[in-house]
């Protein structure tokens, strides 16, 4: 590997040493949040800044409380892939109601830490490898799972021995859903709200991988597109031993997208149907278990899943929720069903109310950009907090903000507290090696975002071979102002490329007509705003050499890259080389929740999943096409990747097949660092570089 890339694997894309996982206590006082030690430290400590007096503490360090982590590889392990953390460490944290307090799990063990020094961290009694701890009102009493159920310390088990997960978000929640959690304690600290997941229906998907043959071969529950999914129940866990079922039609309303404790006296829990046409805000009582609804959103197609912070009730009880204007033009807020923000308005997420005014993240300009605003709920009259170029993002507690502002020139995080004082957490991590400003332009008479990038050393007027960087699913943008995603692109372009990355419609925040354009299909609108951005691009810009294109891509990318040299039939010759990564080949065989959402069940619209099915194409395949896969990816697992490398052998179709041991989803520990020299090498060779 060449600079650039050790680098980028040392310091895990630039991000080891980066203040993160940020949330505020003691009524906005303090702000808790992970940070290692430096650039190509792996391990997060625990810290925390008292607003009071602008000092940083340490709290916890991992290699102080586990000098040795090595003694417990196989629970790190699968307690790390099943909670998805990439980071060393002490990769999660809760806190106590009152914000005074945080609980963590590190290897399986389970420690508690006050934010006042005092005391080190000690560790609490687990009944065995412990996850997803949360601590009570005042941190006196922590629940946590281990083994699939449900335990308090100090106490033990409160789940029954039922056979049933508890305390637990079922893989389409945790995966599609933004769940991320199945427990939750009441506010005075004595009552659990928690879920009771049963599996019984579903596959089951194995892992044997061989990287760790220390480890027995794996196996999860997998909710197949078409076929059932975990049943969900929540349930009231009393301290005296009752037990409260709260009651909603979860036959009708199978998925639990949110919950948690209004009050002492009231459970809020969002549900949506099965294709997610409805969703539902349900105010319960935990004393009966009986539900009320409060609002209702619906939409024809699907209710899009990406305004965080709706449905919720407002301070004085008018519902808030996500709404689409007029022929789909702007996401939208609406207070009590009643328009609150118009067109001229992409609206991204509610981060609270902040002196009476909902504090807002939206888009204003250039969907690449994202502002903060403030609201007011009653006229929707709207003041900027931050507006200026780049992405902006906000959290907010007690008149207390932390404003994170990312652009070409880096990333900035500013804590302003109450009385207008302001501080900024250190950064420790590697100075970006780019300062990047793609060429960001709409295209095609549908407006697609796409971003150039060319290299640094470029003479106008010399031919470029073009490498397509794209992901192009629901649900993810590419084309953004935020710095850190540019950098391996450049890297890629001084390696000789015009690198191009294009937004199809089906990604967000365009509009909701532009997401909603992916409905009831994929293949064809992707492949199809692709070529038409790129051709677009290059009669913009001469110096890309449309005889030369090459395309890559992970997961829905690897689709995308996969889709377009075994597409002929569909566009001819664009495209002259592939590599795709992580590639979800069949969609019949992907999870629920996320490809119903855009295709339907494949028993009503079985002619929509062949058609988005790469495995029909696989005798079509005249380009050299490079396949990866991960043997641990629990995402998009390696069938998918096998599947369609026996399809192009069986049709006697020459392809190249990298299956990595050891390999997730989310590529960890340098290994895209390692992929992506690999892939230089081949398009190297196959584009004639």
């Amino acid at each position: 590997m060449d600079d650039f890339l050790r680098l980028s694997a040392s310091t895990a894309r630039f991000t080891h040493g980066a203040p993160r996982a940020f949330a505020f206590g003691d009524d906005g006082r303090l702000l808790w949040f992970l940070r290692s030690g430096g650039a190509t430290d792996p391990f997060d400590s625990l810290w925390v800044l008292d607003t009071a007096t602008g000092t940083e503490s340490r709290l916890a360090d991992p290699r102080e409380l586990c000098p040795e982590p090595g003694d417990l590889p196989a629970v790190e392990r699968r307690l790390r892939e099943r909670t998805r953390l990439v980071a060393a460490g002490i990769g999660s944290y809760a806190l106590s109601g009152d914000g005074r307090r945080a609980v963590f799990a590190l290897y399986g063990r389970l420690y508690g830490v006050t934010a006042d020094g005092t005391a080190k961290p000690g560790e609490l009694p687990a009944a065995g490898p412990a996850w997803d701890p949360r601590p009570n009102s005042d941190g006196s009493r922590t629940a946590y799972v281990a083994d699939d159920a449900l335990y308090v310390s100090p106490g033990g088990r409160v789940s029954p021995d039922d056979g049933a997960r508890w305390g637990v978000a079922e893989f389409a929640a945790a995966e599609e859903l933004n769940r991320a959690r199945g427990h939750w304690w009441s506010p005075d600290g004595v009552t659990l709200l928690a879920a009771r997941v049963d599996e019984t229906a579903l596959q089951r998907r194995w892992f044997a991988d061989p990287a760790h043959p220390e480890l027995p071969a794996a196996d999860f529950a997998y909710p197949e597109a078409g076929g059932p999914n975990a049943g969900v129940q929540l349930w009231v866990l009393g301290p005296d031993g009752t037990r409260i079922l709260l009651d909603w039609d979860a036959q009708a309303y199978p998925y639990v997208s949110d919950a948690g404790w209004e009050s002492e006296t009231e459970i809020l829990l969002t549900v949506q149907d099965r294709l997610q046409r409805t969703v539902l805000l349900l105010s319960a009582d935990p004393a009966t278990g009986r539900t009320r609804e409060l609002s209702r959103t619906a939409h024809p197609q699907w209710v899009d899943p990406l305004v965080p912070g709706t449905p919720a009730r407002l301070p004085d009880g008018r519902m808030l929720t996500a709404t689409d204007t007029t022929g789909g033009a702007a996401r939208a807020l609406a207070v009590d069903g009643v328009l609150l923000t118009g067109d001229g308005l992409q609206v991204r997420g509610v981060a609270g109310v902040h002196e009476g005014r909902l504090l807002v993240t939206a888009g204003q300009r250039d969907p690449a950009e994202q502002q903060v605003l403030l609201i007011d709920p009653d006229t929707g009259e709207s003041t900027p907090l931050a507006a200026g170029p780049g992405v902006h993002s906000v959290q907010a507690s007690a008149g207390a903000l932390l404003l994170t502002s990312a652009d070409a020139d880096g990333i900035r995080r500013t804590v302003r507290t109450p009385d207008g004082r302001e501080f900024t957490p250190a950064d420790l991590s590697e100075p970006l090696p780019y300062r990047v400003v793609p060429v960001l332009e709409r295209v095609t008479e549908h407006g697609v975002p796409t971003a150039l990038v060319l290299p640094r050393d470029h003479v106008p007027g010399r031919r470029l071979p073009v490498l397509l960087d794209s992901y192009g699913g629901p649900g993810f943008q590419d084309v953004s102002a935020e710095p850190r995603r540019w950098q391996a692109r450049q890297w890629w372009a001084d390696q000789g490329f015009a690198v191009v990355t294009i937004d199809n419609r089906g990604t967000p925040y365009v509009s909701p007509a532009f997401t909603h354009a992916m409905y009831r299909g994929f293949s064809e609108v992707t492949l199809e705003d692709q070529v038409a951005a790129l051709h677009a691009l290059a009669a913009r810009h001469t110096d890309l050499d449309l005889g030369r294109v090459g395309i890559r891509g992970w997961s829905y990318g690897g689709y995308l890259s996969a889709l377009a040299v075994l597409a002929v039939l569909r566009r001819p010759d664009v495209f002259h080389a592939a590599a795709a990564g992580a590639a979800p080949t069949d969609f019949r065989h992907y999870d629920t929740a996320y490809t119903e959402r855009y295709l339907g069940l494949p028993q009503d619209h079985p002619e929509v999943y062949e058609r988005d099915s790469l495995i029909p194409d696989a005798p079509n395949l005249k380009r050299p096409l490079l396949l990866v896969t991960g043997l641990a990816d629990d995402n998009v697992h390696p069938s998918h990747t096998l599947r369609l490398s026996q399809a192009l052998t069986d049709a006697g179709r020459p392809h190249q097949l990298l299956a990595l041991p050891g390999v997730t989803h989310m590529t960890p520990g340098g290994t895209r660092e390692k992929i992506m020299a690999l892939e230089l090498e081949y398009f190297r060779r196959e584009l004639g570089l």
